[in-house]
């Protein structure tokens, strides 16, 4: 394969875009049925995609709608999936190759068990692991860990600086070849190759070593994604993929270039940290086919819900005291997540869409949307790798079985057809697959 090649995730969240699980062909019982979840990570893993990636929120969202009566609100299809991390070793029994990644938060949980978590799946997966390190926006999470509302952004930011710096310690604790089980000598471990972190930082007091000795990739692949300042510079020191919010191929290459920039600064290779857009595919076998494919998911989304799904992005901004066929007012700056923010003003400012039309946008997804035929979402990908505004793309299908069929299906042996994405998985790691920074492991 000569010339750049793309890294592909497959991002399954189950009701994500909130009209597909309407249709008829849909399987909206994948948020908690173990067997559509093993059979998307084998569809991922039969198109050599690198990773399969879950995102978490631990709450169910605006619990402040059922109050007000707002039942679309309240019943958001995106709030009902199971805790990703006990998912992925289930997963890791039932593939070979494919890497595994899941969101958890760095604010409500303790690094110690966090790294424990992960390292354990890195060694049932044989090196296949990936953490998404989140601050969370969520206020409705921050009531479920005894807080009236979230942490400061900015403090989350502090916090989250620190808790990466622990979980790397901690999976750096064991040095290679510590584990000697000499059956002979009676020596299980080597002592001397065994390190205590002794961390003491603001946030944190950790003796270490972790339990589970080093392990295949030594650091399991770091996932980030954020725009604000604070964000971009945690993701350029210590994340190996970032992900991004982008939907203009310029915009997206000055986000990758200012990434690789900081990444210099901070000593690391720029090349060995991976920028992937995320994008939701909606495939026909026409581009035509495609667009009314769009228009029927679309029709599906109820308003209500469209416009209560928007509010807590925008920072949990009351857009219903506007007209909502009326223009995206300025959204005032908040404690939430800032890249949600940004990418809601720039959909609605670009596109001059109305506050409905600006939710119904981000009800389908959050991301770039890539409506065609194969050969149109290849064009499209295309552009914005030879235009270096990515490394690669998160593909987040509308809706399973067919949502994601159609992209490993069809899309994927387009991208191969072209040479822009492999036929054949080369790596023993996901940071091998993926072409990040490696680490010497205990063989």
């Amino acid at each position: 394969m000569a010339g750049k090649t793309l890294r592909l995730a497959l991002f399954l969240f189950p009701g994500y875009h909130l009209g597909a699980w309407r249709l008829p062909d849909a399987v909206p019982e994948l948020d908690l049925g173990i067997e559509h979840y093993v059979r998307a990570a084998q569809l991922a893993e039969e198109a050599k995609l690198d990773a399969l990636f879950f995102e978490d929120q631990a709450a169910v969202r605006r619990s402040n709608d059922i109050l007000s009566g707002d039942t679309y609100g309240a019943a958001n299809p995106r709030s009902i999936h199971f805790d990703p991390s006990m998912l992925l070793p289930a997963l890791a029994m039932r593939t070979t190759h494919l890497g595994l990644a899941a969101t958890s938060t760095a604010t409500f949980n303790d690094p110690y068990n966090l790294a424990r978590r992960f390292s354990t799946l890195d060694h049932l997966s044989g090196g296949r692991a990936g953490w998404n390190l989140v601050t969370s926006f969520n206020e409705d999470e921050a009531q479920n860990f005894g807080l009236d509302s979230h942490v400061e952004h900015a403090q989350r930011y502090r916090r989250a600086e620190e808790f990466v710096d622990v979980v790397t310690g901690l999976w750096e604790g064991w040095e290679p070849g510590a584990m000697v089980r000499d059956k002979e000598k009676g020596v299980y471990f080597d002592v001397g190759r065994m390190n205590f972190l002794q961390h003491q930082g603001e946030f944190f007091k950790v003796r270490g070593p972790l339990t589970t000795g080093r392990s295949p990739q030594v650091r399991p692949v770091i996932f980030q994604a954020g725009a604000s300042e604070p964000g971009r510079e945690l993701a350029a020191r210590t994340a190996d993929v970032v992900f991004t919010l982008q939907s203009d191929v310029v915009a997206g290459r000055a986000f990758r270039e200012d990434l690789r920039r900081r990444v210099e600064r901070f000593g690391r290779n720029p090349d060995e940290v991976k920028v992937l857009v995320g994008m939701t595919p909606i495939i026909g076998a026409t581009d035509a086919a495609a667009r009314e494919s769009a228009q029927r998911m679309r029709d599906l989304i109820p308003e209500d819900l469209a416009v209560s799904n928007l509010m807590p992005l925008a920072g949990g901004y009351d857009l219903r005291q506007h007209d909502l066929d009326g223009p995206m007012p300025d959204l005032p700056e908040s404690n939430a997540g800032k890249s949600h923010r940004a990418a809601i003003l720039d959909v609605a400012r670009r596109g001059n869409l109305s506050i409905v039309e600006t939710a119904r946008y981000f009800a389908e997804g959050s991301y770039l949307k890539v409506i065609g035929s194969p050969s149109s979402a290849a064009d499209t990908m295309q552009e914005w790798l030879e235009a270096d505004a990515c490394d690669g793309f998160l593909a987040v299908p509308t809706h399973f079985p067919a949502g994601v069929e159609d992209f490993t299906q069809l899309v994927v042996p387009e991208l191969q057809r072209r040479g822009l994405f492999r036929t054949e998985y080369t790596g023993r790691t996901l940071r091998e697959n993926l072409g990040v920074q490696t680490y010497g492991g205990n063989r």
